[in-house]
């Protein structure tokens, strides 16, 4: 038995880095992983080598700014499965899609609004997309993805640092929206994780002096995010809602 036996879990910007290791978790635990992704070629390879290992998935394209896309997605997933019992909001520009840096005065305003379109803007129009599939069977979890960066106030990605922070405003009035449907709300904030897929000199010298930071002194890898978000998606956190939980190996208290 897995944790995630007989659920449908929509995972936006899961064809790469920490929200491929979602979708291959919920596979893991028996769940059906529908890998979405902006990149529709990543997308496909992430479903087809979960299929390949005996699993369960779908992979689709889809652009959280654009509602219609997100109708898109929820109306195939429902096409093939009938049903949506999770979502992972996780797709952001910053890594895989980079995200410009600079000074707060330094950042273009066509920078600014290109961060809140994805970042923030795309958890509604998801949810919005995806979650009347949730209410109709009166059940179901949203996992909406912050960053440590929410809690520190990193440097020289003010664009980034304030959409990060909004998800956590975002999940608390959604849980309380949704609680009369048996709907959960959290929020999974990761430290620096080393979701890089092109790794350099300077990239792993970069992590290993975040790691030195944190309590638990090593590298945050896709992995540790894994079982936080597979919690959250289960019945193991039935009761659990509305709540922010940082996974950084102590880099930051909360």
């Amino acid at each position: 038995m897995g944790l995630l036996d007989g659920k449908v879990v929509v995972v936006t910007g899961g064809g790469h880095g920490i929200g491929r290791a979602y979708c291959l978790g919920i596979a893991r635990e028996g769940g059906t992983a529908v890998v979405a992704d902006i990149d529709e070629s990543a997308a496909l390879g992430v479903a087809r080598a979960i299929q390949d290992s005996g699993g369960k998935a779908l992979g689709t394209r889809v652009d959280v700014a654009n509602f219609a896309s997100c109708q898109e997605m929820a109306k195939k997933t429902l096409g093939a499965f009938g049903q949506i019992d999770g979502l992972i909001n996780n797709a952001a520009i910053f890594m895989s899609v980079p995200a410009e840096k600079g000074t707060w005065q330094e950042i273009t305003e066509e920078a600014w609004d290109r961060i809140m379109a994805v970042n923030v803007k795309g958890l509604w129009l998801c949810s919005r997309a995806v979650v009347p599939a949730m209410q109709q069977r009166k059940q179901g979890s949203v996992v909406n993805i912050s960053s440590n960066m929410a809690f520190n106030g990193g440097l020289t990605m003010m664009h980034y640092v304030v959409s990060k922070a909004a998800v956590v405003g975002f999940s608390r009035v959604l849980a309380r929206e949704l609680g009369g449907d048996n709907i959960r709300v959290n929020t999974l904030a990761p430290g620096a994780t080393m979701s890089d897929e092109k790794v350099t000199d300077a990239i792993v010298k970069h992590y290993d002096r975040t790691a030195s930071t944190r309590i638990l002194k090593r590298v945050e890898q896709p992995e540790d995010l894994v079982g936080t978000a597979l919690y959250l998606l289960s019945d193991l956190s039935a009761f659990v809602t509305g709540q922010t939980i940082l996974v950084n190996g102590g880099a930051v208290l909360h």
